[in-house]
């Protein structure tokens, strides 16, 4: 197909024009133009910010705010291109601290609206305002009566751009996407008071938050009660790298990744790094097609992180990707590992700030869960559990199991002998003890009363009932014991028969080149044939069924872009949770009352244990209250 050449001459765009297009990036929609203006009100200092909005913000957009404002001299400025205060040279560019900082906002806004800007300085006699509707930039200044600090409305959105506003959704939708956006700053800033009205109807009104209780009250008013309810809390500060927040337990998921917030320095992002690392944390703990919850606040240099990167700056580029994502990963993944039913059962976790040290504070290599299951062994070498797990396989492959209850039964010694059958040892009679009589000794999952069906376990705790899923429980526990003991034994390699070549760019067999001891480790053994060739000499004993070149494909890909995988792990912990799962106790076993003990003991001392494998529940407690409405007490 024969292409026509352009042969006109090429010329300066009008100033119009060149704001118009720049409105493309800038202004998608009511909720763009809206986080533009409150990120200047933030920049200015600002303590209090009142927004009126009028037909989800197409119609009027009033940001009102009692910042340091803008002089008069400065204000015809402010409605140019590429003019701001925030940064001066290269060197302020590579550690930006403001929100805003190219200065092309307002022009870009003032170009597709009817925009005016009312403001005063605090040595100022009075305020001064400028005006523009859509036209070349031809600012009027004029004197106006104004408190100290900037008021900018923007009115009728896209009036002289009909092509733009066919394109913007219903009222009520343009309206969620704007609410969003300021639920996402009032997160980023507890000092500032945010005030929200909607038509006439104030729909949000946040007073500053100075101390703890004020914070976790924003957060419930922005997430949801529920969410604080079952957020645990954490806060680690390590080589320069501060995160501190919230994070939801694995039981309180989403459908959609709607209740996800994440800040770098005070900056709403969505990065693709961080995503991995949290998504990361909570494989083995959340149902499939479900979605993790919080709110979490990262803080690091700028200097090592590039904000500059996208026309809206929700992507950022950090100098270390690798260590940023092991940092986050490994801080998540511990936090979430020690939640012990007592924390479930606390109706509100917001005292149990976890403040990881050492190993799990982030500094892993790529091998990740297995390095911190090593270090949960020897964190606890006196641990006895109620189940253990033998790591010698008995013929056929079936794995060996023995119970070691603690003192809580209330048989006697002999009755209790009796009870154990097949892999249960026989309770020594000097851990055969009466219950206690105290309700303080009383431990969080409390103690059984029956067995249902064979499947759930009744036990009665200071709350009330408590009921476990015996199956799904002892599956975790299984799991868990698996990967420790892996961990610590490292994984044996089997080589072979034919190593098989594998076709990679020459970045990658660098890569290779690069994490050798680390494949070697993981039971792998690679070797450069060429440039962009590689041999597959060994794989994973326990992978011998896996797809070589398929697997170490995606890992090194993984590599290239994250600077670390899960995907061995995945693999082998897919494996190990078929062995628990095999190996679990199985739906309509009959268990004995110290049996029943036993496995709830172990609950309450294994990391993960509210979830199964597979993400689903393993336990739920019913509280007297909730059992008196089944019955209609009190009414």
């Amino acid at each position: 197909m024969n292409q026509v050449m352009n042969t006109a001459r090429i010329e300066l765009l009008s100033p119009r024009l060149a704001n118009q297009i720049a409105a493309g990036e800038v202004v998608e929609r009511p909720a763009s133009v809206i986080k533009e203006l409150l990120e200047n009100s933030l920049d200015s200092g600002a303590k209090r910010i009142d927004v009126d909005v009028e037909q989800g913000g197409v119609k009027l957009l009033r940001v009102r705010d009692d910042g340091s404002g803008i002089s008069a001299d400065d204000l015809p400025l402010a409605l140019a291109r590429h003019a701001t205060s925030k940064i001066r040279n290269l060197e302020d560019l590579e550690q930006v601290m403001s929100l805003g900082f190219r200065g092309e906002a307002l022009a870009s806004i003032s170009s597709v609206a009817r925009l005016t800007l009312t403001s005063r300085t605090r040595d100022a006699d009075q305020a001064w305002q400028v005006e523009t509707e859509g036209r070349d930039m031809a600012p009027r200044v004029q004197p106006a009566a104004h408190p100290v600090g900037t008021s900018v409305e923007v009115r009728d959105l896209f009036f002289n751009t009909p092509a733009r506003r066919k394109f913007l959704k219903t009222e009520k939708t343009e309206f969620d996407h704007l609410q969003e956006v300021i639920k996402r700053l009032a997160l980023a800033r507890f000092d500032v008071a945010f005030h929200l009205r909607h038509n006439g109807k104030t729909i949000l009104s946040l007073h500053e938050a100075h101390d703890d209780a004020a914070r976790a009250r924003r957060v419930a008013a922005i997430c949801g009660s529920g969410f604080l309810e079952q957020a645990l809390p954490i806060e680690i500060e390590r080589n320069g790298l501060h995160l501190w927040g919230w994070v939801g337990l694995p039981t309180f998921n989403r459908s959609q990744a709607d209740l996800q917030y994440f800040f770098v320095n005070g900056r709403a992002v969505r990065d693709k790094l961080v995503a991995h690392a949290v998504r990361q944390a909570y494989r083995d703990v959340l149902f499939n097609g479900r979605h993790p919850t919080f709110a979490l606040f990262f803080e690091v240099d700028p200097a090592a992180v590039d904000v500059n990167v996208h026309p809206t700056k929700h992507e950022v580029r950090f100098r270390d990707g690798r260590m940023v994502h092991d940092f986050l990963y490994g801080t998540l993944h511990r936090a979430l590992g020690d939640v012990r039913p007592e924390d479930q059962l606390a109706g509100s976790v917001t005292t149990a700030i976890v403040r990881p040290s050492g190993i799990e504070a982030g500094e892993f290599g790529p091998q990740g869960e297995m390095r911190l299951a090593a270090n949960a062994l020897l964190e606890q070498p006196q641990a006895q559990p109620a189940f253990n797990t033998s790591s010698g396989a008995s013929a056929g492959g079936a794995y060996q199991y023995q119970y070691t209850p603690r003192p809580q039964s209330a048989l006697p010694a002999a009755e209790a002998q009796a009870a154990y059958k097949e892999f249960f040892a026989p309770l020594p009679e000097a851990n055969a003890s009466a219950l206690p009589t105290g309700q303080e000794d009383i431990p969080p999952l409390g103690y059984a009363l029956a067995q249902l069906k064979g499947i759930y376990i009744l036990s009665e705790n200071a709350h009330g009932l408590v009921l476990v899923d015996m199956h799904a429980a002892h599956e975790r526990i299984m799991y868990e014991r698996l990967k420790i003991a892996m961990a610590s034994e490292g994984l044996s390699g089997q080589p072979l028969l034919v190593p098989e070549s594998l076709a990679v760019s020459q970045r990658e067999a660098d890569c290779a080149e690069e994490h050798a001891a680390w494949f070697q480790r993981l039971g792998f053994e690679l070797q450069r044939l060429g440039p962009e060739t590689l041999a597959i000499r060994q794989i994973p004993a326990l992978l011998k069924q896996a797809e070589a070149n398929r697997l170490v494909g995606d890992v090194l890909s993984d590599l290239m872009e994250y600077g670390t995988s899960d995907r061995i792990q995945a693999h082998l912990n897919e494996l190990l949770g078929t062995m628990a799962c095999h190996g679990a106790i199985r739906a309509n076993r009959r268990l004995a009352l110290p049996e029943m003990n036993g496995l709830l003991r172990d609950m309450e001392n294994t990391e993960r244990s509210g979830q199964c494998n597979h993400g689903r529940p393993t336990w739920t407690q019913l509280g007297l209250d909730d059992l008196d409405k089944l019955f209609l007490r009190g009414r």
